[in-house]
């Protein structure tokens, strides 16, 4: 069973996943995608780790920036598996393409990757995203690239999922079973 957690900046979306995931299994492994370039950064990642800490023995954290879908094939139908977060692994693929006119194929290829994983995952996975489109045009090229992968990785991902879950201001509406189906 898949599930998908989306919603702004610090909604909670984090913390909501982290406890769906243990209601569903004692343990789980905790994928972060996230990757410290500058300090704050590194505070954040910090915290996130005190906060899993301070649960115990039921996280078994892997660091993976880029390589999310193998991850995926690797753990399916061995582990409960929460990833958190899809933008920032969208992000970090994003940027490490060098060629510019390259970019978005092969981005786009990451992400059909990443819906066959996710599509064949066998067990519990829970993905936090965040929900990017909500918010202003981005001034720039590479930000509306983002924005508009973002939104079609989650759209694609949503299909895929039994349940998925918008958090706002800390609380959590399932929008799945509140589908409009024409």
């Amino acid at each position: 069973m898949s599930i998908l957690v989306t919603g702004g900046a610090r909604s909670g979306k984090s913390r909501f996943a982290e406890r769906l995931t243990l209601s569903l299994a004692g343990r789980a492994l905790y994928v972060a995608t996230g990757q410290a370039f500058d300090e704050e950064m590194k505070e954040r990642i910090a915290l996130h780790q005190r906060q899993r800490a301070m649960g115990g023995e039921a996280w078994t954290t892997v660091e993976e920036p880029l390589d999310v879908p193998g991850l995926l094939e690797r753990y399916s139908g061995k582990e409960t598996v929460l990833v958190d977060c899809l933008t920032l692994w969208l992000s970090n693929v994003l940027l490490s393409v060098e060629d510019a006119k390259d970019r978005q194929v092969l981005v786009e290829h990451e992400i059909t990757r990443l819906e066959h994983s996710v599509r064949s995952f066998q067990g519990i996975l829970v993905m936090v995203t965040n929900e990017v489109g909500d918010g202003i045009v981005p001034e720039y090229a590479l930000g509306r690239l983002y924005r508009d992968l973002a939104g079609r990785m989650n759209a694609l991902l949503a299909r895929h999922c039994a349940q998925v879950f918008l958090v706002t201001a800390g609380i959590p509406i399932e929008l799945k079973s509140r589908e409009y189906l024409l």
